[in-house]
Formats: C-alpha cells, sequence, structure tokens
C-alpha cells in the first residue's frame, strides 16, 4: 500500500491502555501515511485509568510506531491533556524531534494556529477532578457495554450503533457544553489574533468558522480513536477530517512495518508498564 503523504496530521484522545481504544485501527492508519509532522494534542496514553493488567500488544504497537516516526527525524509534538496531565511537568522536554508541551502556537502555511487539548475550559477539570475521573471509568464501562452490544447486533445482521453517542445527542446539557467547548475556544483565539484554533478533549471531530463580535476564526477538532477514529489531516493548503474506513484497508497489504524488528527490545529499553505506574503513583506539580 501506498503511504500517503501529509503535511501535518493531528490526533487526540486515543487512550491508549483502555478497552475502548482503537489501537489496531489506528496502527493501519499510522502505516499508511508519510507526515511531515505530527501534533498528538492530549490524552494519547490514559494515565489516569492505566492499570498493569491492561496493556495489550496493540497498544504497544503505537507506541513503537510513534517511536519510529521519532527516530526517522518526523518531529512529534506531545501536548498534555487531562488524562495524561502527569506528564506536565515535562512541559518542554525535547529529545531529538520529540517535544512534550501544553500548547502550542506555531503558523501553518501563511496562518497561526493556536493548539491545545481543552481540558482547561472544563468546569468539571477545574473544580471536581474526582468527578471528571468517576466519569472517564463510567465512560469505558459504556464503551465495554456498547462492544458486547454490537456483537450481539452483528450476529443477527444489523448495523453497529453507539450508545455514547445516542446519549450525547439526546442531553440538552451535552450538546450545550460542546457548543459552549467550541464557541469559548474560538473567542480567545480571536482575541489573541490566531486564524485557527486546534482542540480535542469533547471528541467531537469538527471542522467550522466561528464568527464573533471580535473577528472569525477556524475552528478544528481532531475527534477521537474510541467512538469517531478520526484525525485531522493538513495537506497542501486544505484541511480535511480522516475517518477510518476498515474497506480501505481490506484490498491493500500494508507495509508490514519493520519498526515491530527494530524495537524487538524496546519492552527491555523502556519498560512503558512501569513508567506509565510510577507517573500516576507520584503525586502531580
Amino acid at each position: 500500500m501506498n503511504k500517503r503523504e501529509v503535511d501535518l496530521v493531528v490526533l487526540s484522545d486515543v487512550h491508549l491502555g483502555t478497552y475502548g481504544c482503537h489501537a489496531k485501527e489506528l496502527l493501519c492508519y499510522l502505516k499508511s501515511i508519510k507526515p511531515k509532522k505530527i501534533l498528538l494534542n492530549g490524552d494519547i496514553i490514559d494515565i489516569w485509568q492505566f492499570s498493569k493488567r491492561y496493556w495489550p500488544e496493540s497498544h504497544m504497537k503505537v507506541v513503537r510506531k510513534i517511536l519510529k516516526f521519532v527516530a526517522e527525524g518526523t518531529p512529534v509534538t506531545y501536548l498534555t491533556g487531562n488524562h495524561d496531565e502527569m506528564l506536565r511537568k515535562f512541559a518542554d522536554f525535547q529529545l531529538g524531534s520529540l517535544t512534550i508541551t501544553n500548547k502550542l502556537s506555531l503558523r501553518i502555511g501563511k496562518k497561526r494556529a493556536w493548539v491545545f487539548h481543552g481540558d482547561i475550559f472544563d468546569v468539571t477539570m477545574q473544580h471536581a477532578k474526582w468527578l471528571a475521573r468517576l466519569g472517564a471509568i463510567g465512560y469505558d464501562t459504556l464503551i465495554l457495554l456498547n462492544s458486547l452490544v454490537n456483537w450481539i447486533l452483528t450476529k443477527l445482521g444489523r448495523e453497529k450503533m453507539s450508545l455514547s453517542k445516542k446519549i450525547k445527542n439526546s442531553i440538552k446539557n451535552a450538546v450545550k457544553f460542546i457548543n459552549d467547548f467550541e464557541v469559548t475556544a474560538a473567542t480567545l483565539a480571536i482575541e489573541k489574533g490566531y486564524q485557527y484554533v486546534i482542540c480535542g478533549h469533547i471528541h467531537q471531530p469538527a471542522i467550522r468558522q466561528i464568527q464573533t463580535e471580535r473577528g472569525m476564526v477556524t475552528y478544528l477538532n481532531s475527534g477521537d480513536w474510541i467512538e469517531n477514529l478520526t484525525a485531522l489531516e493538513y495537506h497542501k493548503g486544505n484541511w480535511q477530517i480522516y475517518r477510518y474506513h476498515p474497506a480501505e484497508y481490506l484490498s491493500h497489504e500494508l507495509d508490514p512495518d519493520t519498526s515491530d524488528n527494530d524495537n524487538d527490545n524496546l519492552d527491555g529499553k523502556l519498560d512503558i508498564k512501569r513508567l506509565l505506574d510510577l507517573l500516576k503513583s507520584e503525586p502531580t506539580v
């Protein structure tokens, strides 16, 4: 399968280490592209819900693939989110082409972009973090239940469904929160003189123009790899939302990717499970 060249790829809310993460699908996507720059916009590894009992090989392969991009010199910027907030103590850390930061300002084409995860706008995160953590556990449980429901629907020859999407779309407060989030991000970006504002956090992929009394900005959200399986791609001056479709990969043999061979000893050199366990147990600063 020929790899697509992409100037910039933005991923967020992968939640590696949780049952809902579609790591295999993400790996297929990463193997299908040749990006010039990658932005990992928060909640890539779910340190909140990390458990030694659940770290599948497919999740490790995603980490390996990202590290391979770094080893090849592709600039990779990891912006911290709320589920990986333990990494915020390492803000401004740089190793080769890998950078960890909390927010980013960069020029894309002739325009300026403000990039951040977006949990700063979440009142629950700011004032009741315990409630946010409880909600994350409930969400992961709902995803597990959804998997069982979809397995049954598939056996019955019926179309799959998303329980969480149905709940979000049926609750007015959830719809209002998403709208308020987008408008707040856009308003602040306009005040700071940006033409793009790029977020994650709310798991709702979007590219849209938002107009306020102060001006206009393009709001972009990369979605997630739990329900939507989406990414933002910028190439030759144009933005698009990439949506994963299994059929695209059935008729093509993916590059076997030598990263699995190149990193055979990765677990020995960098014990990811041990590292995450240490990050989870240490207090944040």
